[in-house]
C-alpha cells in the first residue's frame, strides 16, 4: 500500500505532468535541479507535458501532411494503387452475380454452367491478382514516404532542440524530451505507414460500393444507407473519448519516462539517502496513473471494432431480410441478392477499418502535437544583422574583432522569473588576464553571473561588455566560442579520449590535443590507458575516475584558445590529492586568460586578483584575499569558519 500523501501525488503530477516551469524560479541564482543532475543557474524543476486534448486537430493533420508534400508523385502513385486495389475488389465481387445466376439457371446445360463457372473463376483470379500487385506496391511505397517524413520531422525537432534557450532545458525533463523523439514519433510513423492509404481506400470503397448497390437494387441500397448515420454517430462518440484518453496516455508515458531518466541518473543519490522505497512508491504512483489512462484509452479504442461490427451485422441482416422478400415478390435475382449482401458487408467494412485505426490515429495526433509543441517553442533570439564576430588576439580570424578579454558588468539586475530578482545592481570589472573569484552562499547569484556573461539568459537591466563591446551586439556563437567553461558536472561523449578533448575545437590537430592534455595535467594518466588517446570511453566516461573526467574537461577548455575562462566549482567533487592535480592544470589553463572562478573551497581562490563576495544577489565586499581578511567582514567570517557556506 502506498504511503504517499495526496499532496505529494499532486506534486508529482504537477512536476512531471505539466509544461509549466517551476514558478519559484529554482534556487535564487543557484543550480536548478533537472533530471540529469544539477543545471547551473537555471530555474529549478523540470517540466513535462501539457494536458488536455489537441487544441486543433485539423492543424495537426495539416502540419503532418506538409511533411509528405515533397513526395507528391509517390503519393499519387500510391493513391492510384489504392484505387486499383479497391476497384478490383469491387469488380471481383460483382462477377459473382452472373456466376451464381448461371448456376441457378434451369435453362442452361451442365456443360455450359461448368464452362461459365470456370471462366468466371479465372476472370476473378486475374482481377484479384492485379489487386494484390496494387496492394503490395501501395504498402511498399507508402513505407518509403512515411519514413522520409519521419526523417524530416526528427531532423527538424532535433534542430529546434539545439536552438532552444538554456531556459527550456532547465525547465523540462530529459525523459520527456526523449519521449517525444521516441514514443511520439513512433506513433506518428505508424499512422503515416497505414492510415493515409486506408482512409483513401475506405472512401473509394464506400463510394464504389454505394454506386454498385444502387446499380444492383436501389431499394436495398436505401435500406442499407439508412443505418449509416447511426454508424457515424457511434464512431464519432467513441472516437471523441478515445482521443481524450490517448492524449492523457501520451502525457503519462512521458511523465514515467522523465521520472525513470531522472531516477536512474541519480541512483547513487537515491541509495545514499536510502530513498529506494520512497522512489519505488513514487514510480508506482506514476506507473499506476499511466496504467489507468492506458486502460481507458485501450478500452475506448478496443470497443470501437466490436460495436461497429455488431451495428454492421444489423445492417447486413436487415438487407438480407428485405432482399429475400424482394426475391420472392419481384424479379430480383439470387445473384443480385448474394452480391448485395457482400456489398452490405463491404459498405460497413471501411468504417470498421477506420474505427480499428482510431488507436493509431489519436495516439499519433497526440504524439504529433507534443512534437509540434517543441517545434513551436520560441528559439533563442536571432542575432541582429549588424552583430559582430570577436576573436582572441592569439587566434586572429579574418573579419572578426580581436579582444583582450576585459569583461565588465555594470549595474546588472536580473531574475529568472519577473517577480523574483536574483542579481541587484551588480557591477564587476575583470581586466585582461585577471582572475576574479565569486564566493558567497548558495543562491547568492554566483552562477547566474556566468550564465549572463554567456547570454544563456538576457539581463533585464544594466550592461555587460567585453572590451567595451556590449555582448548584445556580439553574435552568440562568436561570444560563446570565446568563453571556455569547466563545470562541476562533467560530461563526456561516446568516443575516444582524443575526440572528447577535440570537442573544444573540432579542427584541432593531434599535436594540439596532446598539448592541451599536458596543460590540463591529463597527459600522464591518458598515456597509462589501454589505448592512450584512442581509448574508447564508456557512457559519460564511466571507466574513468571523477578527477580524470574533470581533467579531460579542462583539456577540452584548454584546446579552445578562448581568451575568457569560467571555472564553476570545478574541484568541489574530488578528493584533496586529485584537486591538486586539477588545480595545477587549471593554473596552466588560466595563464593569460581572463578567468572567473566560483568555488566553495576558499583556499582555491586565495591567489585571485580580486574576490567578489555576493550575498542575496548583491556585492557586499570585494578585494584581494588579504584586503578582505583585513576588513574583518563577511569574507573573514567565511574563511575562518565563523559562518559556513550553505
Amino acid at each position: 500500500m502506498s504511503h504517499l500523501s495526496e499532496e505529494r501525488k499532486e506534486a508529482l503530477l504537477r512536476k512531471y505532468g505539466s509544461n509549466t516551469a517551476n514558478a519559484s524560479g529554482g534556487p535564487a541564482g543557484g543550480p536548478g535541479f533537472g533530471p540529469g543532475g544539477r543545471r547551473p543557474g537555471g530555474p529549478g524543476g523540470p517540466g513535462g507535458m501539457s494536458g488536455g486534448k489537441p487544441k486543433n486537430i485539423y492543424t495537426v493533420i495539416k502540419r503532418l501532411l506538409a511533411y509528405i508534400g515533397s513526395d507528391k508523385v509517390k503519393i499519387l502513385f500510391v493513391f492510384a494503387c489504392v484505387l486499383g486495389s479497391t476497384l478490383t475488389n469491387l469488380c471481383g465481387s460483382y462477377i459473382l452475380r452472373p456466376i451464381i445466376n448461371n448456376l441457378v439457371d434451369a435453362d442452361r446445360s451442365a456443360e455450359e454452367k461448368v464452362v461459365n463457372l470456370l471462366t468466371g473463376i479465372v476472370t476473378m483470379a486475374g482481377i484479384y491478382f492485379v489487386g494484390i500487385i496494387c496492394a503490395y506496391l501501395q504498402q511498399r511505397i507508402m513505407i518509403d514516404v512515411s519514413q522520409n517524413a519521419l526523417v524530416k520531422i526528427r531532423k527538424e525537432l532535433f534542430g529546434r532542440i539545439q536552438k532552444l534557450p538554456v531556459k527550456y532545458h532547465d525547465t523540462h525533463t530529459h525523459g520527456d524530451v526523449m519521449s517525444r523523439f521516441t514514443n511520439d514519433l513512433d506513433s506518428v510513423g505508424e499512422m503515416l505507414n497505414n492510415t493515409l492509404s486506408q482512409v483513401f481506400s475506405g472512401v473509394v470503397a464506400m463510394i464504389g460500393t454505394i454506386i454498385l448497390m444502387f446499380i444492383t437494387n436501389w431499394i436495398l441500397a436505401i435500406v442499407t444507407i439508412v443505418t449509416v448515420p447511426a454508424l457515424i454517430y457511434v464512431a464519432g462518440t467513441i472516437g471523441k473519448q478515445s482521443r481524450k484518453y490517448y492524449k492523457g496516455q501520451q502525457q503519462a508515458l512521458g511523465a514515467v519516462n522523465g521520472y525513470i531518466e531522472e531516477t536512474v541518473t541519480g541512483q547513487k543519490v537515491v541509495k545514499v539517502f536510502c530513498h529506494e522505497e520512497t522512489t519505488s512508491e513514487e514510480f508506482g504512483f506514476l506507473s499506476d496513473d499511466l496504467c489507468s489512462k492506458q486502460i481507458k484509452a485501450q478500452f475506448f479504442g478496443g470497443i470501437m471494432w466490436p460495436v461497429m461490427g455488431n451495428l454492421s451485422q444489423i445492417s447486413y441482416a436487415l438487407s438480407a431480410t428485405v432482399g429475400g422478400i424482394l426475391c420472392l415478390t419481384s424479379n430480383f435475382d439470387i445473384g443480385g441478392l448474394t452480391i448485395f449482401t457482400s456489398y452490405s458487408r463491404q459498405f460497413s467494412r471501411p468504417i470498421n477499418e477506420l474505427s480499428q485505426q482510431v488507436n493509431t490515429i489519436f495516439a499519433a495526433l497526440a504524439g504529433a502535437e507534443r512534437v509540434f509543441e517543441v517545434m513551436d517553442e520560441t528559439p533563442e533570439a536571432a542575432d541582429p544583422a549588424e552583430a559582430i564576430h570577436i576573436c582572441s588576439e592569439a587566434d586572429i580570424v579574418e573579419g572578426a574583432q580581436s579582444i583582450k578579454g576585459e569583461v565588465s558588468l555594470r549595474e546588472v539586475t536580473f531574475g529568472y522569473v519577473p517577480d523574483k530578482t536574483i542579481l541587484k545592481q551588480v557591477s564587476v570589472t575583470a581586466e585582461p588576464g585577471q582572475k576574479i573569484a565569486f564566493v558567497g552562499s548558495t543562491g547568492a547569484g554566483k552562477t547566474t553571473i556566468t550564465n549572463l556573461i554567456n547570454r544563456f539568459y538576457e539581463i533585464k537591466e544594466g550592461r555587460i561588455t567585453i572590451d567595451g563591446i556590449d555582448i548584445k551586439k556580439i553574435r552568440k556563437d562568436s561570444l560563446r566560442g570565446n568563453i571556455a567553461m569547466v563545470l562541476q558536472d562533467t560530461h563526456l561523449f561516446s568516443g575516444t579520449v582524443r575526440e572528447n578533448i577535440r570537442y573544444g575545437r573540432l579542427d584541432a590537430t593531434d599535436e594540439e590535443v596532446i598539448v592541451a592534455a599536458k596543460i590540463a595535467n591529463a597527459h600522464f594518466f591518458i598515456e597509462r590507458l589501454s589505448d592512450s588517446y584512442d581509448t574508447v570511453l564508456d557512457g559519460d566516461g564511466a571507466n574513468l575516475s571523477q578527477g580524470q573526467r574533470q581533467l579531460l574537461n579542462i583539456a577540452r577548455a584548454a584546446i579552445s584558445k578562448a581568451p575568457i575562462l569560467i571555472l564553476d566549482e570545478a574541484t568541489s567533487s574530488v578528493d584533496t590529492r586529485t584537486e591538486k592535480h586539477i588545480e595545477q592544470g587549471m593554473d596552466r589553463l588560466m595563464k593569460n586568460r581572463t578567468t572567473f572562478v566560483i568555488a566553495h573551497r576558499l583556499s582555491t581562490v586565495r591567489n585571485s586578483n580580486r574576490i567578489i563576495v555576493l550575498e542575496h544577489g548583491e556585492v557586499v565586499e570585494q578585494g584581494t584575499h588579504e584586503e578582505l581578511l583585513a576588513m574583518n567582514g563577511r569574507y573573514h567570517q567565511l574563511y575562518t569558519g565563523a559562518v559556513e557556506l550553505d
